[in-house]
């Protein structure tokens, strides 16, 4: 079960104007699963996006780099689930293209003006001709409400949908902002097996989309992990449709320019955060936040290793409050000036160790009081700055080894 997350409600989903969003159940890989889905957008809209640091990455990847290079103007995107189009090589390419080639012809575009995006198991030829038969219908069900139905579309081995959305006042104007993401395993900063895609109506200098929306994934799905895998295929897209009315942003260090900001990093924060309430077999929800450092490259550095660790995420499984292992993860993060005796760990409001021993007041109990919780946060002081950073990550149970012993069956 998911640690304390919920099905989205379409109510509670604000339609961004300029977007339209169809489902469609096109046998991709098992029948009577909504796994492809197609995004509209309205003419002028701006789009970005950032990809998997993966080197081995999937054809769709790709050409979605190549098609937003090309500066054509995008104007639609096709998701599948269930094949990952990775590790199909030349063939793998064609398909994807393929496909974009075959919903651009369908709505008057050039093939350059769609982006496709797949999810699902890796070196399996991706069946086009499926899709291809899918796009009529996932095309005439295109709604600007359909937020909830594209939020399951997505969906691979996640066990619920992952939606978001709010509004914001810039200029007077009211701004709508809607996302939704997907992933359950494989993921690891530099994003995962994920896929996210956050639209706004808010009226922004298209020149500006793409320092944001990296900007964006550094401060959400690049602070998550659940396994430490970096998967083949992740993809975070920002749309801009630029029809709120207000005038326009031209910088992101206007007031206006943070605002939006703001808002938008809240969502792609709880579409990331999500992501981890909702991993292969996780039943805890761990913030890991390391204060005290030089840099928050070496305070993410520490927050990594405690987060990757197997043994760690075993201990908050079981709720054993066997807690030198998060030192030992602080120790090998590889800090090589690092002052073991300035070393302070906290579990929620337990000071467990302090000055690189173990906290005199400390009680056994009371930290395993605070693994039995649902959420915890594990805090790290360095004593070596002022720098800080924090990753969100989850336990490692005995269902994360089934669910992916018996993925492709």
């Amino acid at each position: 079960m998911p640690v304390n997350l919920s099905s989205p409600q379409a109510a509670d989903l604000h339609a961004v104007p300029g977007v339209r969003i169809g489902v469609a159940e096109a046998g991709v890989r098992k029948a009577h699963r909504k796994d492809l889905t197609v995004f509209l957008l309205d003419e002028g809209t701006s789009v970005a996006g950032v990809f998997t640091q993966n080197r081995f990455c999937a054809a769709p990847v790709q050409v979605c780099r190549e098609h937003l290079a090309a500066g054509q103007g995008i104007r639609a995107m096709v998701v599948n689930t269930g094949n990952a189009n990775a590790g199909t090589g030349a063939d793998g390419l064609a398909r994807a293209r393929a496909t974009c080639v075959a919903l651009a012809g369908r709505l008057g575009l050039a093939p350059q003006q769609v982006l496709p995006f797949s999810t699902g198991v890796i070196m399996e030829p991706l069946p086009v001709e499926r899709i291809e038969a899918g796009l009529p219908a996932a095309i005439a069900d295109a709604q600007p409400g359909h937020w909830a139905r594209a939020a399951e579309g997505i969906m691979t081995t996640d066990t619920l949908p992952k939606a978001f959305s709010t509004q914001v006042v810039i200029g007077g104007a009211t701004v709508r902002i809607t996302g939704i993401s997907k992933g359950a395993g494989m993921i690891r900063p530099n994003m995962a097996t994920m896929l996210g895609f956050l639209a706004t109506d808010a009226v922004i200098a298209p020149e500006l989309l793409q320092p944001l929306v990296r900007s964006l994934a550094d401060g959400s799905f690049n602070r998550v992990t659940i396994d430490g895998d970096t998967s083949t295929n992740d993809s975070f897209v920002l749309m801009a449709t630029h029809q709120a009315g207000h005038a326009p942003i031209t910088s992101l260090d206007s007031s206006e320019g943070r605002a939006l900001q703001a808002a938008l990093l809240g969502v792609a924060q709880k579409l990331a955060q999500a992501i981890v309430r909702d991993g292969e077999g996780a039943t805890k929800f761990i913030t890991v936040r390391v204060e005290g450092g030089k840099t928050t490259a070496e305070c993410r550095q520490v927050a990594y290793a405690i987060a990757h660790s197997p043994l760690v995420k075993t201990a908050f499984y079981a709720s054993d409050p066997n807690l030198g292992r998060i030192l030992a993860a602080v120790g090998y993060a590889g800090i090589e000036d690092l002052d073991q005796t300035r070393i302070e760990l906290h579990l929620d409001d337990v000071h467990v160790a302090t000055q690189g021993g173990r906290n005199p007041a400390y009680r056994e109990e009371d930290g395993q009081r605070v693994m039995q919780q649902s959420e915890i946060t594990v805090r790290v002081g360095l004593g070596r700055g002022e720098a800080h950073d924090t990753v969100w990550t989850c336990d490692l149970s005995h269902d994360y080894v089934s669910i992916n012993a018996d993925y492709r069956s």
